[in-house]
């Protein structure tokens, strides 16, 4: 006897969100957490966990009084100026300056490499080059968010993924989030270029990366 046909079954097509999908998606989580946060008091509490942080890794600091102004090799980290939706680090960058510490913050160049100059409140230095990141303490980057893992996705840029590799590899590299954009699943897609952070800050303190 002869059967039914069968028809051939349809394969299902599964659509995988491509690094742009998945930063239009984060961007958009960014704007609804930013607008529901306090960010200057936010911003107070990552540099209450940024400063004990740097104390932690500067020998001989751990247990002495906050004051770099006098020493000949005070700490060095990077940082940056945020913009109006990123976690607040003024706080951060006039605390770190006023303790002596030694901040400095990238100039984007034309091919979206990243230089440095040394920040003051009163303006920037002049540029420091490419490899100034060589020795800092520790480097404190911006994102829009890091997986279990500690792939971080930034802007688009790649601007970090050519400075990252140029960091000493005694220094931990921490990006810095709001609360809610770590852990982030499912987890980010990650190419051969992209360096892991170390660590991830929030107002709510700091996440080693196993």
């Amino acid at each position: 006897m002869t059967g039914k046909p069968s028809r051939a079954a349809i394969p299902t097509i599964v659509t995988v969100p491509t690094k742009q999908d998945r930063r239009r998606e984060l961007r958009a989580r960014r704007r609804t957490i930013a607008a529901s946060r306090d960010l200057p008091a936010d911003g107070r509490r990552i540099a209450d966990h940024a400063l004990a942080l740097i104390r932690s890794v500067t020998p001989g600091e751990a247990d002495e009084p906050m004051g770099y102004a006098s020493r000949t090799s005070p700490p060095t980290i990077t940082l940056y100026e945020p913009l109006p939706v990123e976690p607040d680090v003024s706080a951060l960058l006039h605390e770190a300056y006023a303790l002596g510490i030694r901040v400095i913050v990238p100039i984007t160049l034309p091919d979206l490499d990243l230089d440095w100059a040394q920040w003051s409140p009163d303006g920037l230095g002049e540029p420091l080059g490419k490899d100034a990141v060589a020795d800092v303490t520790v480097a404190f980057i911006p994102g829009l968010s890091v997986d279990d893992s500690g792939t971080r996705m930034g802007q688009g840029g790649g601007c970090y993924d050519r400075t990252l590799p140029r960091i000493g590899s005694g220094a931990p590299v921490v990006c810095v989030l709001h609360p809610g954009e770590d852990h982030t699943v499912p987890a980010l897609p990650r190419e051969a270029h992209d360096v892991p952070v170390d660590g991830v800050l929030t107002a709510d303190g700091l996440r080693w990366v196993d």
